[in-house]
């Protein structure tokens, strides 16, 4: 059963992967010159992404390991975040794709209760590292250029916006978070009876994982702070792709401003959230936030070009890990 959950998550990256390769808006000629102009940079924005999940990694371990003991190396979870974010940037409204799959590989090592708290508190810890980054981004922007009406405005609205959450998530870390999102399921339109007796057959399991997330709070706040500030470091060491891919076009922009690009064109890719790999919304974004720091919009373009690659190349890297995975176990079935 597992390894047939696993083949679906496969054949839907590879198909979303494929919709991705023939629907560049660009001829495949022009392709190849722009990666030929990224020369070195290229391999070396692949070679940072390697470390920016092993900085996932750690966050999500340390949260695992405050529950007791794993019984899978930090290798392994090393390949599950890979193969997790890869099927996060295919799959629509993000989350879908990637957190499943978590929980599916951990609940044999850890159980189902354990595997699925410590997935909701990763994917609540990454999300509030965001809304982090976008309010120091807006701390940032405030201290480097000077702020008219119109841009203060937006940058009031994201504070606010930004604020809001913040303090949502203050909440659900302090009361639990599952049996919240049982219940906003329990809203939408043809699912309200099979949430409904999904709730009352696994009351008892919801409650256990919303006192496992408010007790990484409560009483083991040094772990999740070091989470916290693991997963903000990745959003700071990310900004880094940028700054390399930037520097083949111009030496004038600083990392403080590739910082800014970031933010600015991640917050507009999330409003977009339920579209596979934000299609359009990263390009946009990307325009958009280098248009606003006075550079040339196709230095947004190009930038989100090789943001692309290094996407489509991690993402097939995630969906091979899978697939060695699902070979492993089916070899290791055969021979006993």
């Amino acid at each position: 059963m597992k390894n047939k959950y696993r083949n679906i998550f496969l054949a839907f990256g590879i198909i979303a992967v494929l919709i991705m390769i023939f629907t560049f808006d660009m001829d495949y000629q022009e392709l190849w010159l722009n990666l030929k102009r990224a020369g070195v940079y290229l391999p070396l924005v692949l070679l940072l992404w390697l470390f920016v999940y092993l900085i996932n990694t750690v966050s999500w371990y340390i949260i695992i390991r405050s529950g007791g003991k794993t019984g899978f190396s930090f290798v392994r979870l090393y390949k599950f975040t890979v193969t997790g974010f890869a099927l996060n940037y295919v799959t629509p409204v993000g989350l879908m794709g990637g957190e499943p799959y978590r929980i599916m590989e951990l609940k044999p090592y850890i159980g189902i209760e354990r595997a699925t708290s410590s997935v909701i508190l990763y994917v609540m810890m990454h999300i509030f590292s965001h809304f982090c980054f976008w309010l120091s981004s807006v701390l940032l922007y405030v201290c480097l250029y000077p702020v008219g009406w119109m841009m203060g405005i937006i940058l009031g609205t994201i504070t606010v916006f930004c604020l809001l959450i913040v303090i949502l998530f203050m909440k659900g870390y302090r009361q639990g978070m599952a049996v919240a999102f049982v219940r906003m399921g329990g809203r939408i339109p043809f699912l309200k009876k099979k949430v409904f007796h999904f709730a009352n057959a696994h009351k008892e399991k919801l409650e256990n994982i919303d006192k496992q997330i408010a007790l990484l709070h409560q009483q083991k706040k040094q772990t999740f702070y070091s989470a916290l500030l693991l997963e903000y470091t990745a959003r700071v060491v990310s900004c880094l792709e940028i700054w390399l891919i930037l520097n083949v076009l111009t030496t004038h922009v600083s990392f403080a401003d590739c910082c800014l690009i970031a933010a600015f064109s991640s917050l507009l890719a999330n409003l977009l959230f339920f579209l596979p790999m934000q299609l359009g919304g990263r390009e946009g974004g990307f325009a958009l936030a280098v248009g606003g720091l006075s550079l040339s919009g196709a230095y947004g373009v190009y930038a989100a070009l090789i943001t692309r690659i290094r996407e489509m190349v991690w993402i097939v890297i995630g969906l091979v890990l899978m697939k060695v995975g699902n070979f492993k176990q089916s070899k290791e079935r055969y021979s006993a």
